[in-house]
């Protein structure tokens, strides 16, 4: 996950945290609700898009790595890994 991507992801991240801390300001401003709502979707959106950011980089290389060692302990352990953090997306 090095260079322009992860750039990429640290700049979409450094975003989200300041909409986060205007919805901080929202709060204490005591706006109306719609509006605060609106924004909070809108980070729950950018944080979903950098989520399948890494998780598409996590497929491109370390699965493909483990894919291409031959390694089935390597191979079982990144499904492993894949299928826990799918079941604790479905919670």
């Amino acid at each position: 996950m090095a260079g322009k991507s992860s750039e990429k992801k640290i700049n979409r991240l450094k975003r989200i945290e300041g909409q986060v801390r205007g919805i901080s300001r929202m709060v204490e401003e005591d706006r109306y609700c719609i509006d605060i709502l609106h924004q909070i979707q809108a980070v729950r959106a950018a944080i979903t898009k950098v989520e399948s950011e890494v998780l598409k980089d996590h497929a491109a290389c370390c699965v493909a790595e483990a894919i291409a060692s031959g390694d089935a302990d390597e191979q079982r352990e990144k499904f492993s890994e894949l299928v826990d953090l799918f079941e604790k997306a479905k919670r």
